[in-house]
Parts: structure tokens; sequence; C-alpha cells
């Protein structure tokens, strides 16, 4: 007797448990996406510069000090183009920007550097990905800011905007500043 009420129940329990995971569901923005990297030291890591372009490449070391921008981008990437005079307009004000060049042919990553202008401090060639992979990305562009001791700060998947960078990324970046 016990046991068929339970059957009786198990229905009800299961749509109440779809309905409590939906209401959490759509109390989240869907288009934050979390990052476990959030306030810890960015990934260790060493690349070699991109073929043809001058520069040291990119270390994990090369995050600390400064308050700086990492860029993870590619030439065959559309949102990065389309990104790319906001990266060199805050370059131009003086911003630390760092890239990391994903999964790309160096010939086609240095010819697309040397058309559209360089706005990076430094740039290290993500050959197989794995720096990016490390760092979380979803895909590029994803733009992270990096604090002095060399702790991952914010992050943003997607391609910059005008709004973003003004309302978000400058303000942070002042504050870490200080």
């Amino acid at each position: 007797m016990a046991l068929r009420r339970i059957l009786y129940l198990l229905p009800v329990l299961i749509f109440i448990g779809v309905g409590i995971g939906l209401a959490v569901g759509l109390t989240r923005d869907p288009g934050t996406l979390p990052s476990a990297l959030i306030d810890r030291p960015v990934p260790t890591f060493e690349l070699p510069a991109i073929e043809g372009m001058p520069g040291e490449g990119l270390r994990s070391t090369d995050l600390e000090g400064e308050v700086s921008l990492v860029n993870v981008f590619a030439s065959w990437c559309v949102p990065c183009r389309a990104e790319h005079p906001l990266l060199m307009g805050l370059a131009e004000r003086g911003v630390v920007i760092n890239g990391i060049d994903y999964k790309d042919p160096a010939e086609q990553a240095a010819r697309w550097l040397e058309d559209l202008g360089n706005p990076f401090a430094r740039t290290g060639a993500d050959r197989d990905g794995r720096v990016a992979i490390d760092f979380g990305v979803y895909g590029v562009p994803e733009t992270f800011v990096i604090d002095k001791a060399g702790r991952i700060r914010f992050r943003h998947p997607g391609p910059l905007t005008p709004d973003l960078v003004n309302t978000e990324i400058r303000p942070l970046l002042a504050e870490l500043a200080k």
C-alpha cells in the first residue's frame, strides 16, 4: 500500500523538482558566463612571440606589477576585427594590453596586426590553444582584466563594446590602478 502511494507521488515530486530547477535557471542572466578564475592568479604559461613580429612573446610573469588587459584573438575571427579599433583606442590612451593569438597561422596573425595596427605590449602565440583553455576561454575574442598581483579580476567573453569599456572596464582599471 505504501509503495503504491509513493508511485502516485513520484510524478508530483519530479514535477516540483523540475519547476524549482527552471525557477532558479530563469533568475540567472543568460549573457553571463561564470569564471572560476575571478580573483585567482593567471594560469602559469609561457608563449613564444608570433613569428615575424618583434617582441619576446608572453609569459604569466609578464602580467604582474601593472594593471593590464589580456585579449584572446585570432586573425580569422570576425568579432575580433570589429573590436580591434576599441583596443587600438585603449592602447593609445595608455592602457597596457597583452594579446594571446589563438590557434592562428603565424603569417596570418602577423599580417593581421600589421594591417590593422598592433595594440599589444606583448603578444604570445597560443598555437595549440592550451593557454586559452587554461584561462577558461569559450571562444574568441575574450578579454580579461589583470590586477598588479597578476590576478584575474574581470572576464568578458565576446567582442568589447564602447558601452562595456566606458561603464565597466575603464572604472575597474582606474580602481585597480590606485
